[in-house]
């Protein structure tokens, strides 16, 4: 414990050193995230300064060994860092499908070649990547996938479509569940890594009725993707035809990401907030409204113990393998609870789609981008179904 609280101690001073104060003001807008890349740009030097410093302390990935980039911090001190992060309100240095998803599989199932080379390259910001798993005729069931991997011998030749594809028209790599056999449906899957600059490979962003378009159609024409980029690096996780054993291992670390349970604004309550919001328009909340903003602030207090907790147990191999998907759940469905409840506060004003007053119509399209979060990452009915079949064992499920 005396241990903990020295590391406490130093944490805080090295946050206080080297967290400009512009990393700790609440994210505005998507040039406030950083994604990293081989294209990727800053927004200000202080973006550019705290991503270097954690990079040079290996806090972009805290928990992730030293020699793949990362500090090698344990459970209970990633804790603490996330803790004083918290605390002065210090923004994450790099987001990345890199760290929340691929990383965690390729630390469980990757050769040491793949580890040395792709989680370096994820840990200093240096590659983006996107997900390939949904497609047009595949989503919840998305063992039912049809992009197809040809073998020729070195090489494969992929055709197909994925749909759904986050930031796809931004990344510059892609981690793709491409079928190998035609004749096993579990097993016939190969989780695939190829470059999205790849001759064949093409993205169609998708707009969405809340105007931005984070989704993307991705299609694969005869793209030529090698099996191998050099020794102990093969262009595939796991084995061939056995992807599906590291879909399913990402998939729990994506629902986690989904989630919220690490922290940030879904934990957060609203109900001061509102009433505040209110007053600076002149209303009074109605009582009945008043009412539903105290019950969702326990929720969002109890979401957050529990995520505290989920956290701590995954961290140490302890969560139910069926818990990501409650979480995700409770997660996603608490996030629609909270921008419904800040849209009935705001009445009609709140559906106000271009002024300044509303930031673009930001309280509007960030509700309907809530929508999306339910249905990403498995939808909350199929997580509704794994959770009475795998942690409430109900009969018949």
């Amino acid at each position: 414990m005396a241990d903990l609280e020295q590391f406490r101690t130093e944490t805080r001073a090295w946050l206080e050193a080297n967290c400009p104060p512009e990393m700790r003001e609440p994210v505005r807008g998507e040039d406030d995230i950083y994604w990293g890349g081989r294209n990727a740009t800053f927004k200000n030097d202080a973006q550019k300064a705290w991503l270097e410093a954690c990079i040079a302390k290996g806090y972009t990935v805290p928990m992730w060994p030293k020699e793949y980039g990362g500090a090698g911090l344990s459970a209970p001190e990633a804790k603490v860092l996330r803790e004083e992060m918290g605390r002065i309100g210090a923004r994450p240095p790099l987001s990345s499908f890199g760290i929340w998803m691929l990383g965690p599989a390729l630390l469980h199932f990757g050769t040491e070649g793949q580890k040395q080379r792709f989680l370096n390259e994820i840990a200093r910001g240096e590659i983006r990547w996107c997900q390939g798993y949904s497609e047009p005729g595949s989503g919840s069931d998305l063992v039912s996938l049809q992009t197809f991997g040809e073998d020729k011998g070195d090489h494969w030749v992929v055709n197909g479509q994925k749909i759904w594809t986050s930031y796809a028209d931004h990344a510059d790599w892609i981690f793709c569940l491409v079928r190998t056999d035609k004749e096993n449906k579990y097993g016939g899957i190969t989780f695939m890594l190829f470059d999205m600059a790849s001759e064949g490979v093409t993205t169609k962003p998708i707009k969405l009725i809340s105007g931005s378009s984070p989704f993307c159609e991705t299609f694969f024409d005869n793209v030529k993707v090698p099996k191998s980029y050099g020794d102990d690096v093969p262009a595939y996780v796991g084995t061939i035809n056995r992807g599906w054993d590291v879909a399913k291992y990402l998939l729990g670390h994506e629902r986690e990401m989904i989630s919220g349970a690490d922290g940030g604004e879904r934990q957060a309550a609203i109900g001061a907030m509102m009433k505040r919001h209110a007053a600076r328009l002149g209303d009074d909340l109605d009582p009945v409204l008043r009412a539903e903003l105290a019950n969702f602030d326990v929720d969002a207090l109890a979401y957050a113990a529990m995520g505290e907790k989920f956290l701590d147990e995954i961290k140490v191999g302890k969560a139910h393998p069926a818990q990501p998907n409650m979480m995700k759940y409770a997660g996603t469905e608490l996030n629609k609870r909270r921008h419904e409840l800040m849209m009935a506060v705001g009445g009609s004003r709140s559906l106000e789609w271009e002024s300044e007053a509303t930031e673009g119509g930001k309280p509007s399209k960030s509700w309907l981008r809530t929508k999306a979060n339910s249905i990403e990452g498995g939808t909350s009915e199929v997580m509704l179904n794994v959770i009475a079949k795998r942690i409430l064992d109900l009969p018949g499920a």
